[in-house]
């Protein structure tokens, strides 16, 4: 029982992943508005911050695979 409880909160990190990307490429949109000419800047900030903020969903749900399958 305990597992799932502790599995289920290891994939809230894709909750915070998601939120963050939202944010962030809210951010970069206005900044490309507010200036066109650093788009290829942002661009390229935006997809590294948004591939680090993926691996650490990815890195809950593995967690939670790892305590379903391992602690049962």
């Amino acid at each position: 029982m305990f597992a799932a409880i502790g599995a289920g909160i290891a994939v809230f990190t894709g909750l915070g992943a998601g939120i963050g990307i939202g944010i962030a490429t809210s951010k970069a949109t206005d900044a490309i508005a507010r200036q066109p000419e650093a788009e290829g800047k942002i661009s390229k900030m935006l997809l590294l911050g948004c591939a680090l903020a993926e691996a650490t969903a990815i890195y809950g749900f593995v967690v939670a695979i790892l305590i379903i399958l391992f602690l049962k």
